[in-house]
């Protein structure tokens, strides 16, 4: 018999091991958590300031009504966008029901993040879902990820120092500079809504289905607006547009978007952490 061909009764060779995830230290995750979210402040602040001026300039909020909507609300793009609802004289239900489908997209955030909370109380669960934004999304399931998971640090940092706070600070710089500035348009301030709301609109676009929803959205409500009118013209195209984006098959664009983009967030639904013989990485989910 050749002795380079095995036996026919010859047990198969197992496969080669798939090399286990490798996590980093619970402390070099923290300080890069930290570093990546100066980043996160700055764009806070910024767009925490756009938010203040523009309530108090387009809105006519009062100073309490602006900083409230900072706290109770925190919904960033739906600020924007119910600032301009009220200033077109939509009715109450309709800007209620276009800001619920404009944050539609938290679902699938604190879906992905729900493995990573299990076992914590209803309580800590129900603040991190009052705090949670795209920004503090990336930042701790990518944390959670690195170090395999639940650390407390790793959302309550992001959700509060790197966006609740500066918000809150910025947009109270807002609304007070608002109080001074008489007329926006001599200063070009009463573009800056429309810009922070194109800006924000463009980092949502993250696959083809986002693209056509936006486009047919635009088209819809510039149309009807112009045959109707304003009110009429944003909910037809803040409801049908997603409609029509729905009618277009998913791309492979969300499979690897970005992470901390809607298209994104399914992809974390299922956290993957070590398991088995030798294995002491404590499952999401487990305290420390």
């Amino acid at each position: 018999m050749r002795e380079d061909v095995p036996p026919l009764n010859a047990a198969p060779e197992a496969p080669p091991a798939r090399p286990a995830v490798e996590l980093e230290d619970l402390g070099s995750a923290r300080r890069r958590l930290v570093i990546d979210g100066l980043g996160i402040v700055v764009s806070a602040m910024g767009f925490g300031f756009v938010y203040g001026l523009t309530a108090r300039t387009v809105g006519h909020f009062s100073p309490v009504e602006a900083m409230a909507m900072s706290l109770i609300a925190f919904g960033g793009a739906a600020q924007f966008a119910a600032i301009g609802y009220v200033a077109s004289g939509l009715a109450w239900p309709a800007i209620a029901l276009l800001t619920f489908l404009l944050n539609a997209r938290h679902a699938l955030y604190s879906a992905a993040l729900a493995p990573w909370f299990r076992g914590r109380s209803f309580a800590e669960r129900a603040a991190a879902a009052h705090l949670l934004t795209d920004e503090s999304f990336a930042l701790a399931i990518a944390h959670f990820k690195r170090v395999g998971r639940y650390d407390a640090i790793g959302y309550w940092y992001p959700a509060i120092v790197t966006t609740l706070i500066p918000w809150n600070i910025a947009t109270f710089a807002g609304v007070m500079l608002g109080d001074a500035i008489v007329e926006p348009s001599r200063f070009g301030i009463d573009v800056i809504f429309p810009a922070a709301m194109a800006g924000l609109m463009v980092g949502l676009l993250t696959g083809r289905r986002e693209v056509v929803a936006a486009i047919a959205g635009a088209a819809i409500g510039v149309g009807s607006s112009l045959a109707v009118g304003p009110p009429i013209g944003i909910i037809a195209g803040g409801i049908l547009g997603p409609g029509v984006g729905l009618l277009v098959p998913a791309s492979r664009a969300n499979e690897e978007a970005p992470i901390g983009t809607p298209a994104s967030a399914g992809h974390f639904g299922m956290p993957r952490t070590p398991s088995g013989p030798g294995t002491n990485d404590p499952r999401p989910g487990q305290r420390p």
